[in-house]
């Protein structure tokens, strides 16, 4: 399995040693009590709702990683789409090392594909418009490079991956910099002086906001922020439709604020180039996936 531009072999292996010294500590004590040694073990995931399966790499390695011995194979592989009552895959080997290993590779299959799938739904709603879907920074600390290489899995595409691989001047940074015109030109000349391929993106909030911003040759991307107005019996595109039209080609747009499955459409419908969602990660639903083990 490759794995993304972001996450290398090294990283992923010391994240899952991480994680597994979080998990068993000095040691599986239950484990310890009651499963006899030399005990064998033959386990299935058994998938228990239908979606995007993800994580089976990471499953793998730490399964592999508890003891090199264990047997995993699978019968579907990261981005493909499983159904209820689905076995994706087997682990055989020593029962002990199989129950130490469950409980973090389910904690990571289940969460990646919970992403992989919700991702999946929102880039089918999106039909033929050619819009992508983005995922955003709101992640859980230490696990953002899974969720993003989740979203990748089921279709959608990849924000920035941290704060230093993109500029992205939000309100804060306006108006700490003493308005729109000033953060633009200070981060164009930091570009130009420090990284130019850094991309420039702008949130913006009002159609005033986007003229201003479509002043400047150096703005690769606008954002544009909470246009969307959603009520009970409306979901209202129409001044975000508006700010695509003003754009007109000019450069890229992003929509952002009040994206769900249920929006995520209709926004993709009025012409916006990315569709951003935090809830993506930030508000994950697991897929459901359990291991049935059985003593060999």
């Amino acid at each position: 399995m490759r794995l993304p531009e972001y996450l290398d072999s090294t990283t992923l292996d010391e994240l899952i040693g991480a994680w597994l010294a979080e998990d068993v500590g000095t040691g599986d004590v239950t484990t310890l009590a009651t499963i006899p040694d030399g005990c064998s073990a033959s386990a299935q995931f058994v998938v228990k709702e239908t979606g995007v399966i993800a994580g089976v790499e990471v499953a793998t390695r730490v399964f592999r990683h508890v003891d090199p011995s264990l047997d995993v194979t699978w019968s579907t592989a990261d981005g493909s789409n499983v159904s209820v009552g689905a076995i994706a895959g087997t682990v055989t080997g020593n029962a002990a090392a199989i129950m130490v290993a469950e409980r973090l590779a389910l904690n990571v299959m289940q969460r990646m594909s919970g992403i992989a799938s919700a991702t999946a739904r929102m880039v089918a709603a999106t039909g033929s418009t050619g819009c992508r879907i983005l995922d955003t920074r709101k992640t859980v600390p230490g696990l953002r490079l899974l969720d993003k290489w989740a979203v990748l899995l089921g279709g959608g595409h990849n924000h920035r991956v941290g704060l230093y691989d993109m500029i992205l001047i939000k309100d804060n940074h306006i108006d700490a910099s003493g308005g729109m015109d000033h953060a633009i030109s200070n981060a164009i000349r930091y570009r130009a002086q420090h990284n130019p391929q850094l991309q420039i993106e702008v949130e913006t909030r009002s159609l005033d906001e986007v003229k201003q911003a479509l002043r400047f040759d150096g703005v690769d991307r606008i954002l544009l922020d909470n246009m969307v107005r959603v009520s009970v019996d409306e979901i209202d595109t129409s001044l975000l439709a508006e700010a695509v039209a003003l754009v007109n080609g000019r450069t890229r747009t992003e929509a952002s604020g009040n994206v769900t499955e249920a929006t995520v459409s209709a926004i993709a419908r009025t012409g916006v180039d990315f569709i951003s969602s935090g809830a993506l990660t930030h508000s994950v639903r697991a897929l459901d996936i359990s291991l049935r083990v059985v003593i060999q």
